[in-house]
């Protein structure tokens, strides 16, 4: 008997088929409908509904990828293998770099110019996350690695640093070291707990595979702004051993540029790069930053009570940059623009305030060598967009800038000015030296016509962003992100009258007062271009990039937060208590909150005051704020309190917060209070809970609550 193929239905079978199938009620006819709806959601998924995201591949793209175009017309097919490139570009030595504000950077680009000029040793720079950090492994024993990585936050490692720190960190990863020589150099601030970490632990890892360390590691605190006189020191130190026990001969400095900067007049305005950020974003869209793009400001206003000192609380507005989105806790970025007081006094100092339009090609006479500033440009737009120009010179280029002097006594001057370290330090606490100051002051009837501008690209650090904390729900104002900005003007030590302006938050001021009425000018006199390269900004708008951050809330409404703040600290806590009210009103329980915050005086510097009170007053007591005040005046005198001593006096609340309930706690600030705060927490624990200060129990349990990201900080200087 022949049975039917598989595809092959009887009559009789279809019939009996169809009568079990067909709908006999209402509840057949409602399943029928619910699985239609399912399967046309299903298909329907990638066109209708859940489209990806076409800016999503920007957060993930590797920078040094996507720096390929900037690099020249071969760059992608730059080889990831630190030893192959080694032996490529016949380079004895490479400085590598993990950096996150660009000063360890700029350091790795100044030690293998001088190296170059001193030593006549071929020397690369090396972006850490442009390499494969296994191919370390395969640099010859007949050449050396130094490293200049720099720490931030909780001990982390520089973004550019990650791949590195991951690898040595793989518990697979046996991989010989024996045959690497090297030098190490790190940057931290001892205000934070975790100083200078990166370096020692990248500097243990390599020597427990079998790395030779040729000198003791070299540290730079920055607690004292000494940064720049620790690398000078440690770099004489690794001189000394260059010649000692690698025998390298020294020769007479001269300059010998790595970059050729040369008018080209053939160039159309179109051709150049103005000042726009554009070439420059793609060194900013990794993982964890946006590109950079220009983002309309829809508000600002005045948060002090004086007229003296500034704080400002600006709201930009997304509408145009639909790939810009962020998180609560997340950080904005501002691109500023350099003084035009600055800008001018520089190019008249050079000679080229006739010639400043003038078009400039940059370009590279070393192919190890990348120019790092857009080109083609102008002379004009590079002082006020692309190099820091405000910055106080080191004692290096003092030393540097004396062989281009346009008078034997210009040069003299410098050469005793840099040579001394306690008398150039001292010189800083009279006098605010920029660059344009100081060779005004060594010759100042005299034009610094023989200055090569391939000197000052080569010698100034390429232009950086200032970073806010976002003081914004992004629940409650998704498209809207607001900063909170103190303008930061410091007087001179030892010359009260001659005032440091921060770049960034004076740029912000003057578009701030300009908005608010284009006559009204900056308080201290201080100009800038605020319509940008091209007027692409109109005076409406800021170049910014976003960057995701870990300091978030937690993912439970109800759990306790300590949240503890100084200043424009509060800026993220205004957004963690704005985002729990609004929980609050849809229904969600929150949990118990309590805000420590410190500024001078209650009538003075108390910034968003109203906000905070109606809050608390909408929280319905889930929200307790304490503050200290350090210059409050009250019974005659002045009554100096900080959030520490605050934490002292309610430490059994803070305890039983921590402990009973599993607060999560917060502290956003300078690195010196974040310090303080986590001593006078550490003691109280340890006499609510009866622990011996010292033995280890504190540190322990703090140590696990860090890890937990139950503790978390978000600190700076």
């Amino acid at each position: 008997m022949n049975s039917l193929p598989a595809w092959q239905i009887s009559p009789a079978l279809l019939q009996e088929l169809t009568k079990v199938l067909t709908p006999t009620g209402f509840a057949d006819y409602a399943a029928l409908t619910l699985l239609a709806m399912i399967g046309t959601t299903y298909l329907s998924r990638g066109i209708i509904w859940d489209q990806p995201d076409p800016y999503n591949y920007l957060w993930y793209e590797r920078p040094q990828l996507k720096m390929a175009g900037a690099a020249g017309p071969n760059a992608h097919q730059e080889t990831r293998n630190i030893a192959q490139k080694l032996e490529e570009a016949d380079k004895n030595i490479v400085v590598f770099w993990g950096s996150q504000s660009g000063t360890a950077e700029g350091f790795a680009h100044r030690l293998a110019r001088e190296i170059a000029l001193r030593f006549r040793q071929g020397t690369l720079t090396a972006d850490l996350s442009d390499y494969d950090p296994e191919s370390i492994a395969q640099i010859p024993r007949s050449k050396l690695a130094i490293f200049i990585l720099s720490t931030y936050g909780e001990g982390d490692p520089s973004d550019n640093t990650a791949e590195l720190w991951d690898w040595l960190h793989k518990e697979e990863n046996n991989a010989s070291l024996s045959n690497v020589r090297y030098c190490a150099f790190g940057l931290g601030n001892s205000n934070y707990k975790f100083y200078n970490r990166v370096v020692d632990v990248v500097v243990q890892a390599l020597d427990g595979r079998g790395a030779k360390a040729l000198m003791p590691v070299g540290r730079a605190n920055d607690a004292e702004g000494a940064t720049q006189e620790d690398f000078i020191s440690w770099k004489d130190e690794l001189f000394a051993m260059f010649k000692s026990q690698l025998g390298f001969e020294e020769g007479e400095m001269q300059y010998l540029p790595t970059l050729a900067v040369e008018e080209d007049e053939s160039l159309e305005p179109i051709d150049l790069n103005h000042g726009e950020p554009d070439a420059r974003d793609a060194s900013r869209a990794s993982a964890q930053c946006s590109p950079v793009r220009p983002v309309a400001i829809s508000n600002t206003r005045e948060l002090f009570q004086v007229s003296d000192r500034h704080c400002l609380h600006m709201e930009l507005d997304l509408s145009s940059v639909p790939e810009f989105t962020y998180k609560t806790g997340d950080h904005l970025a501002i691109w500023p623009s350099n003084p035009d007081v600055e800008v001018e006094r520089l190019l008249q100092v050079l000679g080229l305030s006739a010639r400043r339009e003038v078009p400039v090609s940059i370009k590279s006479l070393d192919p190890a060598t990348k120019v790092r500033i857009p080109t083609p440009t102008t002379a004009a737009a590079l002082f006020r967009y692309y190099l820091e120009i405000c910055a106080p010179v080191n004692r290096d280029t003092v030393l540097g800038l004396a062989q281009f002097a346009p008078t034997p006594e210009a040069k003299a001057y410098l050469l005793q000015l840099g040579q001394d370290k306690t008398a150039y330090a001292n010189f800083l606490n009279r006098t605010h030296v920029t660059l344009s100051r100081l060779l005004q002051l060594a010759a100042p009837d005299h034009a610094w016509s023989a200055l090569p501008l391939s000197y000052l690209v080569e010698t100034l650090a390429p232009i950086q962003p200032r970073y806010y904390s976002i003081s914004s729900s992004s629940v409650l104002s998704p498209r809207k992100p607001s900063i909170t900005a103190i303008v930061s003007t410091t007087p001179v030590p030892e010359n009260p009258e001659e005032l440091i302006h921060g770049i960034t938050s004076n740029y912000l001021l003057a578009l701030s007062q300009h908005r608010s009425s284009p006559s009204n000018p900056h308080p201290h006199g201080l100009t800038y271009h605020l319509n940008g390269p091209s007027n692409a900004l109109n005076s409406e708008r800021v170049f910014a990039h976003l960057r995701k951050s870990k300091f978030k809330l937690p993912r439970t409404g109800n759990t306790p937060l300590i949240m503890i703040a100084a200043g424009t600290g509060l800026a993220p806590f205004r957004a963690f208590i704005s985002e729990r009210r609004q929980l609050q009103q849809i229904g969600r329980e929150v949990g118990q909150m309590i805000l420590f915050f410190g500024c001078r005086r209650p009538d003075e510097d108390y910034i968003y005051k109203e906000e905070l009170e109606a809050l608390q007053e909408g929280l319905g007591g889930k929200l307790r704020i304490e503050t200290a005040f350090s210059r409050y005046e009250r019974d005659g005198g002045v009554k100096r309190q900080y959030v520490q001593d605050k934490i002292v006096e309610c430490g059994d609340e803070v305890v039983r917060l921590l402990v009973e309930e599993r607060a999560n706690l917060y502290i956003c600030g300078r690195a010196g209070m974040a310090r303080e705060v986590e001593k006078r927490v550490g003691g109280e624990m340890c006499r609510v809970q009866g622990w011996q200060e010292g033995d280890g129990q504190w540190n322990e349990w703090c140590k696990g609550l860090k890890k937990r990201q139950k503790w978390q900080e978000d600190v700076w200087g």
